[in-house]
């Protein structure tokens, strides 16, 4: 794939993923694709479902400008907090240089960094680590172990994690969903489900005082073994943070488009 093409295909898994994961969480959902701007927002406390993105290919500096104001404008009007998501290699040049100043204008703030990636990878043998076994979540308090690690990893409180992804069934059943167990100390986690004939990577999480001892790739590994082993499919994709980017290189990914992260300014 090209470059551009790889952009549009991470913003799409994006949009395809979030539909589904945000109705599961409210059926009620703001989901809309509107010209330049998708919607997929729950209006949740668990602020990694409330999302918008803009979709243009090759987007000027003047149409960036104008869907960063109708993003914050929808932003302005929901109850809770999230993130509008920006995928740069979306824009030309000019939108690219004119970007920081765009973003202010519009009510924004940047909030964190990310990338897209990708990779023909699939399958991938199925995991060992010494210290860790794998439990598949299944149960509410499985559910809710794994909503703890996305609130410990990514600085939300228990609430706001919760809030989120207990409750579920659809986490316990189409969503591959693992956790690392350290005897039964759950130390990460990670899932994969299937989006439009991908195998997209979401949700990966290590407690904090468990990180840098590989337990966040083993449990990737060991959802996408499972996810593939499950669907068949060889095609992977996924959003990295910073902290997890040099993670997905050595499973066998390779980045794309840098991700911009925005929240309205306070």
């Amino acid at each position: 794939m090209t470059g551009l093409t790889e952009s549009i295909e991470s913003a799409q898994q994006l949009t395809v993923a979030w539909r589904a994961m945000v109705l599961d969480r409210d059926a009620d959902a703001d989901v809309r694709d509107l010209p330049g701007i998708a919607v997929r927002w729950a209006d949740c406390r668990f602020s990694f479902y409330n999302c918008i993105t803009l979709t243009d290919a090759g987007a000027g500096a003047d149409l960036v400008a104008q869907r960063l104001s109708q993003a914050a404008d929808i932003m302005r009007a929901k109850k809770h907090p999230g993130y509008l998501w920006l995928f740069e290699d979306l824009l030309d040049d000019e939108a690219r240089t004119a970007l920081p100043t765009a973003a202010e204008q519009a009510g924004l703030q940047y909030a964190f960094p990310g990338r897209g990636m990708a990779s023909d990878l699939l399958p991938i043998p199925d995991p060992v680590h010494p210290d860790l076994t794998f439990v598949r979540v299944r149960t509410d308090e499985h559910l809710r172990a794994y909503a703890d690690l996305q609130s410990s990893a990514y600085g939300f409180s228990l609430e706001e994690g919760r809030d989120g992804l207990v409750g579920s069934a659809r986490w316990k059943s189409e969503v591959y969903a693992y956790l690392a167990m350290r005897g039964d100390v759950p130390v990460a986690c990670a899932a994969t489900v299937e989006a439009q004939g991908r195998l997209f990577v979401a949700f990966v999480a290590t407690d904090p005082q468990w990180q840098r001892r590989g337990y966040g790739e083993a449990v990737t590994r060991k959802a996408l073994h499972e996810g593939a082993r499950a669907t068949g499919l060889t095609r992977a994709t996924l959003h990295a943070t910073v902290a997890g980017a040099p993670v997905y290189p050595r499973i066998g990914f390779t980045p794309n488009s840098p991700i911009h992260f925005y929240n309205l300014k306070e």
